[in-house]
């Protein structure tokens, strides 16, 4: 491939192409920078060199300082002063320092030395970039009168001129200017001592982990830190540890306080090192252990909390620095502090990395309810939450369990539904029979806040001791830390829990490699690690549990493309060596989940964990007036044209001019603020694209989270497009990139600080840009962030939007898992779905729609993407696609008849409701109504027969409060959807396949 790529290079300049100096532009409407040249034929590097005459050939070398490991295996380019290509070419000596070069060079002026090209291949939003190989590009017989390598010096001298890139933001900064070997010779000769400290202010952000920077060699190791700042503001600094004759292991580090004019003191307390120490994702405060191989750099990024009361002046301490068997090295500090005081601490300036310490941020972090949640109402060992009750048995298992939704999920029943037959247990068979957990007593819930309360209960399972630590959240999640322990050696033959749920409630299953759909009547599943299944969700519409199985090891696994680099963790306890599974049975009077993890034998003292995460469904009523009244265009684009179309929310997707940095919005925040005050003044709203996977490149705090390891940033073999491959260490996963503004992320791992960073970024947003709300792009977030990003967007929104888009999941790559059991632990904070990409609106069955695509039996309502969607099933949900997303997404037709008919004020009563007023007597032709008591009805049909069929309506005239006499059945002509028609009651009508109807009754 690589000399592949040579080739073609040579044989594009030989065909006259171009490789002139002049900049080239890509498209201003993505952002993008102005090139200087074409980086896909010459990659993003150069430097210039001066030629005083024409000469058969000139030698030069170039102080290139690269930080690439084999600069010596890539190639180089050279271009005369028009942008041709030199006709001979050879390399002399190539390392990392520098790089020698012989050309000729048929004319005087300023000559273009091109290294690290590259040839693109992949997908455009997946590159695969490939460095071409090192090949001396000259004809023998002028290759051979150059003689010896060693008599070039006499050949005419090119003078460097200076090094360029591309654009500025692909350039080497000075911190990946690598030092000779010299240099690092000179400096541990002059230089004792395992670990050498280099300390450097956040303006230099340490980007090589591998090697020094020239800077440092030649500077040489210590010094005092010295920085300023202003009143408040937080300012982050780094030390640098090159561990440079052995290995530093168990670094440690230790501040003292600083001293100020007039005896000021900022304390010690105030100062942190972020490698070490801080607050993970959940709020609780953790330590790193950070070791230091021998050769490698590793930065300590540090921050000082600047009072906003301090006294100006300068403040002095230290920062001590050790590590097992290195005595600890003390690193002065001079903190200068001005008499200004920062706004925000100086966040307005993603620049100054004061967002640092929003990565140990605890906002949102407590137990209040966010809307429509109500505060858990604890009665004894029942729990009252919205819509749904827990009733607990003595083992602290759901003993019965309750929803008070109505089949129309728009509202609440007279009667509460059972969801089961019997009380859950986890048993433990052994010789001598099985027996139950049971504790010894009913358990003492203990309430944490308006929306959690927690219980304990310990008791005895046969031959095993247990423990159980439970607790609700005000969502309906409940959470089983459950620990057997043996107090002696002891063989069982099984370990189970058995939830027997009532036959009319287990109607539909998603989930263990099952698509949505009815529930089985028999179904076996067992561990598997390629795929990302641990549980799954069984129900009818207003009533069903969704269930999880794990241990104290679970960690979320990557999602999106990206399962297998980070699949799941299968808890040792439930899979058991390949013993453990799932059983679902249909009975007579019940339908079982059996979960199972087979015979063992425990150790004396050893203990297992038998984690379990339930969520009761729905988690709140959908709300049609608000589907049909807030109408999307998802897309980038002119207010007025949007607002004349009839839409008044606003996507803003990622690769736009206000938003154009994937996953990091903050760098065009004037744009973006202009942009959505526009929209407030027309009556609009706006929400951005913003979510935790992948993180943009141009993340100024992308270097910091590089020394963090892979707390941030997911382990990988790198690759994909340059500018990763050029100044990241290597140890990443390739995420998305959009050609169009050369913009390229990383994946993040599924739970780390940047979780607090992003919710301290959206309160940011929604302060200082006025945001609506999110659209998510698929997350790697749970349900702790996603409650946060709830609260936040409540606090500073009125009606913060949320909605969720997901590609299909259920393919190999991700693992088999369904999108929607994927996030419904994310449902309950969120307003609409978008499912999605690689959904098959034809192919798949009513039940399918319900489980998968529509959010109806959890309580949201959705939207179509795939090929647009299929406009007539999708009435039948409260369904269409988005304005805007792609030229034949058009809704605007079916928004037209909303209005006309009134859609907003009328009750939706969807096909699977029991005493419907509308039916078809059909199950593949389906009906749903839009009732305006007394005024009207819309029905929506859709056929899922395989051929043209005709449906009979059977409606009920009193619900309706219609007198079938007057009445009749109208089809409105609707462009792209149905011509006019009119039926009358008792007719017989036409559906074609895939198609249906929406008719006025009236």
């Amino acid at each position: 491939m690589r000399q592949f790529y040579a080739r073609a290079v040579l044989a594009c300049m030989m065909a006259g192409a171009s490789l002139a100096l002049a900049p080239v532009a890509n498209a201003d409407e993505h952002g993008a920078p102005v090139l200087r040249w074409d980086p896909a034929k010459l990659g993003n590097h150069r430097y210039l060199v001066q030629v005083d005459a024409p000469a058969e050939a000139v030698h030069v070398v170039i102080p290139w300082r690269r930080r690439d490991a084999h600069p010596e295996k890539l190639a180089v380019i050279v271009a005369d002063p028009d942008g041709a290509p030199v006709a001979n070419l050879v390399t002399g000596k190539i390392d990392r320092a520098s790089g020698e070069l012989v050309f000729q060079a048929a004319k005087a002026g300023t000559y273009a030395v091109y290294y690290q090209p590259y040839v693109g291949g992949g997908r455009s939003n997946y590159p695969v970039v490939t460095y071409a190989a090192a090949r001396d590009i000259a004809d023998p017989a002028w290759a051979g009168k150059l003689g010896k390598a060693s008599a070039w010096n006499r050949l005419p001298q090119a003078q460097v001129l200076r090094y360029e890139a591309v654009d500025d933001f692909d350039a080497y900064t000075e911190m990946e200017r690598t030092a000779t070997p010299a240099e690092l010779d000179a400096l541990l000769a002059k230089h004792a001592g395992p670990l050498l400290l280099f300390p450097e202010t956040r303006a230099n952000p340490v980007r090589m982990f591998d090697t020094l920077p020239a800077s440092w060699a030649q500077r040489g190791p210590g010094g005092d830190l010295s920085d300023s700042a202003l009143r408040g503001e937080y300012l982050s600094f780094q030390i640098g540890l090159w561990a440079a004759r052995a290995p530093a292991n168990a670094v440690r580090v230790a501040f003292g306080d600083l001293h100020g004019p007039d005896g000021a003191v900022i304390p010690a307390t105030a100062l942190t090192c972020f490698n070490l120490r801080g607050i993970d994702y959940t709020g609780q405060p953790f330590g790193t252990r950070v070791d230091v191989a021998k050769g490698r750099v590793q930065p300590l990024w540090m921050g000082v909390d600047i009072p906003a009361d301090a006294k100006p002046g300068v403040y002095q301490g230290e920062v001590s620095i050790g590590a097992d068997g290195v005595d600890a090295q003390r690193v002065p500090l001079s903190i200068t502090v001005g008499d200004g005081v920062a706004v925000a601490h100086g966040d307005d300036d993603p620049f100054k990395l004061t967002r640092l310490r929003w990565l140990d941020s605890t906002l949102a972090q407590d137990d209040a309810v966010v809307k429509p949640f109500t505060p858990i109402a604890v009665k004894g060992a029942t729990l009252d939450i919205l819509g749904r009750d827990i009733a607990l048995a003595d083992s602290g298992l759901p003993a019965q369990i309750q929803s008070r939704f109505d089949e129309r999920m728009t509202g609440f029943a007279r009667q509460p539904q059972a969801l089961l037959q019997a009380p859950m247990q986890l048993l433990v068979e052994d010789g001598s029979g099985v027996h139950a957990l049971a504790g010894k007593g009913m358990p003492k819930v203990e309430t944490d806040g308006p929306g959690k309360v927690h219980w304990t209960v310990t008791g005895n399972a046969g031959p095993l001791r247990g423990e159980v630590k439970a607790s609700l959240e005000a969502d309906g999640t409940l959470q089983y830390a459950i620990e057997l322990q043996a107090d002696r050696e002891t063989q069982v033959g099984d370990i189970r829990l058995e939830m027997p749920l009532r036959n009319e409630v287990a109607r539909y299953q998603l989930g263990l490699g099952q698509q949505g759909g009815e529930a089985p009547a028999g179904f076996s599943w067992h561990w598997n690690v390629r795929n990302n299944q641990d549980g799954a969700w069984i129900g009818a519409v207003n009533a069903g549990l969704e269930f999880h199985l794990r241990d104290e090891h679970y960690l979320r696994p990557l999602n999106t493309n990206f399962y297998q680099q980070q699949p799941l963790r299968i808890p040792q306890s439930w899979d058991n060596g390949g013993q453990g599974g799932i059983d679902l049975e249909r009975g007579k009077e019940r339908y079982l989940v059996r979960a199972f993890s087979g015979s063992r034998t425990l150790k004396a003292g050893q203990t297992l964990r038998y984690d379990v995460v339930l969520r009761v469904t729905p988690f709140k009523t959908i709300q049609p007036a608000q589907q049909f009244g807030e109408r999307f265009f998802h897309k980038y684009g002119d207010l007025d044209a949007i607002k004349a179309d009839g839409a008044n929310v606003v996507n803003i997707h990622h690769a736009t001019p206000i938003n154009p940095w994937i996953n990091y919005p903050f760098l065009e925040a004037e744009a973006m603020r202009k942009y959505i005050d526009a929209a407030h003044q027309r009556g609009m709203r706006v929400k951005i694209y913003d979510t935790i996977r992948e993180l943009s490149d141009r993340a100024p705090e992308l270097p910091m989270l590089e020394s963090l390891g892979h707390e941030v940033i997911s382990a990988g073999k790198g690759g994909g497009f340059s500018w990763l491959q050029e100044h990241l260490d290597g140890d990443y996963i390739p995420a998305w990139h959009v050609p169009e503004n050369r913009d390229a992320a990383v994946i993040n791992a599924g739970q780390s600080r940047w979780h607090n960073y992003y919710i301290e970024g959206l309160d940011w947003l929604a302060r200082n840009e006025g945001i609506d709300g999110l659209y998510l792009d698929d997350v790697a977030y749970d349900r702790t962030t996603m409650k946060r990003v709830r609260k936040v967007l409540q606090a500073r929104r009125q009606d913060p939007l949320i909605d969720l888009h997901s590609a299909n999941q259920y393919n190999p790559r991700d693992g088999y898992i369904n999108s929607s059991l994927l996030y419904m632990e994310l449902f309950p904070y969120i307003d609409r779905l978008w499912f999605g990409e690689y959904f098959d609106y034809e192919k798949s069955t009513p039940a399918y729609w319900l489980t998968e695509i529509s959010g109806i039996p959890y309580g949201l309502m959705g939207e179509m993407l795939q090929n647009d969607g299929n406009p007539w099933r999708g009435m039948v949900f409260g369904m269409t696609s988005r304005l805007g997303w792609s030229p034949k997404s058009d809704p605007r037709p079916l928004w037209k008849l909303w209005d006309d008919f009134g859609i907003a004020k009328a009750e939706m009563i969807g096909w699977w409701v029991h005493d419907a007023p509308v039916k078809t007597g059909r199950d593949d032709v389906l009906g749903t109504s839009y009732v305006r008591k007394g005024q009207g009805t819309l029905v929506a049909l859709a056929s899922w027969a395989p051929e043209r069929t005709e449906a009979k309506l059977a409606i009920d005239w009193k619900a309706l409060g219609l007198n079938p006499a007057k009445a009749k059945l109208v089809a409105p002509a609707i462009p792209g959807f149905q011509p006019a028609a009119t039926f009358k009651p008792g007719d017989a009508i036409p559906v074609e396949p895939g198609k249906g109807w929406l008719l006025r009754l009236e």
